[in-house]
């Protein structure tokens, strides 16, 4: 099955967006070719980006102490899985003391590296980053792969806590969630909410179209549609089976 997901808050949709840029960041990093360490650089340059709203640490802090101290109080349930619960626990301790120690802004090594930030500045026009515009960025693309690697290594490695964070807190989220089986007829879905609400939608589907999800405090809607590269996507005017989770903090 494919799975989609959409979130339906602010704060969610960054977690997912920065989760997706390390996922990419780490991947081009292990690998050895001066292609892939470029596009690490790049991600890197986007995490950073992304995380320069200041309130996101502390968002991520509250969010872990709050499912913390919710989670401390089902120790006593005999219904609960302990060592699963002791994981958890363990986990989002763990991620709550790298967060606590990381100091100073966020990024602020990479905004202060100057040869980091004239790539990262030439980065941001199209074609910008040519051996004739950074000459010296070249040369280190074709340093040798690992010396490139523990770069790569060394200027991703003060974020890392926030990945940490938001694994976790992802994590979370997604395991709330209850799956139920639905059919969209000739490719439209609505449910009614009736009150219900949820941080993050999830969609799960084998046919060969993707959903389109708009969604209000009375109502969700998905529309499934069949790529096409040529036009417009359109419509699937066939019946669509799929499994929908709510999932919530």
């Amino acid at each position: 099955m494919t799975i989609y997901e959409f979130p339906l808050h602010e704060r969610i949709r960054t977690w997912l967006r920065l989760e997706d840029l390390f996922e990419k960041a780490r991947f081009f990093i292990q690998q050895t070719d001066a292609r892939s360490h470029h596009a690490a650089l790049l991600g890197i340059f986007e995490i950073v980006d992304v995380t320069a709203r200041s309130e996101l640490k502390s968002e991520l802090i509250q969010e872990l102490e709050r499912q913390k101290s919710s989670l401390e109080v089902l120790r006593s349930n005999p219904a609960v899985d302990s060592v699963r619960l002791g994981e958890v626990l363990q986990g989002i301790s763990a991620a709550l003391g790298e967060v606590h120690a990381m100091t100073g802004k966020i990024g602020q090594h990479v905004r202060d590296n100057e040869w980091l930030l004239g790539i990262k500045g030439r980065a941001g026009i199209p074609g910008g980053t040519c051996s004739f515009d950074l000459p010296v960025y070249h040369f280190w693309l074709h340093q040798d792969p690992a010396k490139r690697g523990a770069d790569l290594s060394e200027w991703i490695a003060p974020l890392m806590p926030l990945k940490s964070a938001v694994d976790v807190v992802l994590r979370i989220l997604r395991d709330s969630g209850h799956v139920s089986r639905h059919t969209a007829t000739q490719g439209l879905f609505q449910l009614m909410l009736g009150g219900r609400t949820a941080h993050l939608l999830r969609v799960a589907m084998e046919a060969p179209c993707a959903p389109e999800v708009s969604a209000n405090k009375y109502a969700l809607n998905i529309r499934f549609l069949s790529p096409d590269t040529v036009q417009k996507p359109r419509l699937c005017e066939r019946d669509v089976d799929f499994d929908l989770t709510f999932c919530n903090l």
